[in-house]
């Protein structure tokens, strides 16, 4: 298009080097020139006339185009433009482009809402060794961090790994996921797994605290059989040992392993058992297979389809929605009695209070729940967690 319009000499070419603009009006007034003695020299021959004509038209279209091509270059240049900026801008935001879209991918890989859990449950149960005000200090806050950092890397290789062994299944269940929607090759999703779970045990080998260390190790070892296709393991696939695989990490593990972490290392006490880790283990075993269950009930199809005998496919949506509900309600009843003998005043009136709540809104939003709609139970799923998130808000404060 360029050469169109610029034509063939030798001047326009210059002009797309970006000339100045005065230079641009003088080779317009020398060609002007040029162009007007050679029309002057064609009308002197009588018997060319038609010729003449027809070339004397073709020099002024020519010019006509010449000329709009002067005056976009010297507006170009007036105004401190160069053709030269466009691809560079276009390189530019194609390259942020791809920086969003690369961050969106991992977001959606490392599954979001089971960070926050694996985050929010160590900050709160690290709190359950604070004695005393003094207690939150750098060195508080080094241990807490040096936990939580090497937890979500090891959170991130367990279920990246699981998305690697589920494409066929997320295909159905959840094709937003990177692997499963093509975003991340198998090698790609191969190497951050391998990445993070090198990470993690690094950063638990660093540290030096053997109870961070095992509890590293243990949900690397549950989290690897629970879904990676070899004989005698993908535990995913029977309902049981599913459920005991998601309790032994998120109950117990998550609850001893962290504490005395806090407890024996950081503020190197001896290891004692108090009243609120006793409730945060019993509790959250209740939470764990809650979150076992439910997890299966918006995924029935796919797991239908390849053979994952979930509780869902076996007893159905409806029942197993409920058995969740009702196992939530009656661990919210037993945290109210807990509260209410509580020797502590105000630890009294938040757990009661706070339990209470959390109850009766799971109630509420139970009992207006489309179970036939895969968005709705998706969703409330998703409000399983935040209600996970909430009582770890409420732990520390039992007493």
């Amino acid at each position: 298009m360029d050469s169109l319009l610029l034509g063939a000499s030798a001047t326009p070419l210059r002009f797309r080097k970006f000339a100045p603009a005065r230079s641009i009006c003088a080779a317009f007034q020398i060609s002007h020139c040029k162009a007007a003695r050679e029309g002057d020299r064609l009308s002197t021959g009588r018997s060319q006339g038609c010729l003449v004509n027809h070339s004397v038209k073709s020099i002024d279209k020519q010019l006509g185009l010449y000329s709009r091509s002067v005056k976009l270059l010297y507006v170009n240049a007036a105004a401190g433009h160069s053709l030269g900026s466009e691809p560079e801008a276009y390189s530019s935001k194609n390259t942020w482009t791809l920086i969003k879209t690369s961050l969106d991918a991992f977001y959606r890989f490392s599954r979001p809402h089971t960070v926050i859990g694996t985050a929010t449950s160590i900050i709160s149960v690290s709190l359950l060794a604070v004695e005393r005000l003094s207690d939150i200090s750098p060195l508080f806050f080094t241990g807490l961090l040096e936990a939580v950092v090497a937890a979500l890397f090891m959170n991130i290789y367990i279920v990246g790994l699981n998305q690697l062994f589920d494409i066929e299944i997320d295909k159905v269940n959840k094709p937003n996921l990177p692997l499963a929607s093509g975003e991340y090759s198998v090698r790609t999703g191969t190497a951050i797994v391998s990445i993070f779970a090198l990470m993690s045990f690094f950063m638990g080998w660093m540290v030096g605290s053997w109870p961070l260390f095992w509890a590293l190790f243990i949900s690397f070892m549950l989290g690897t059989a629970y879904s990676i296709n070899l004989p005698y393991l993908r535990w995913k696939r029977f309902a049981v040992v599913a459920a005991i695989c998601i309790l032994a990490v998120r109950a117990v593990i998550v609850q001893l392993a962290f504490f005395l972490h806090m407890q024996t290392f950081v503020f190197s006490r001896p290891v004692i058992v108090t009243r609120p880790l006793i409730f945060a283990t019993a509790f959250m075993s209740f939470f764990s297979v809650v979150i076992a269950l439910f997890k299966d009930i918006p995924d029935i199809d796919g797991d239908r389809i390849f053979g994952i005998r979930s509780f869902s496919v076996r007893l159905g949506q409806q029942k197993v929605f409920w058995i969740c509900v009702c196992l939530l309600e009656l661990a919210y009843v037993a945290a109210v009695v807990v509260g209410a003998l509580s020797p502590c005043a105000w630890s009294k009136y938040i757990t009661v209070l706070g339990h209470a709540g959390l109850a009766s809104v799971l109630w509420t939003r139970a009992r207006s729940l489309d179970l036939n709609s895969k968005a709705s139970i998706t969703s409330f799923y998703m409000f399983i967690w935040k209600l996970f998130y909430a009582e770890y808000l409420l732990v520390p404060l039992v007493r």
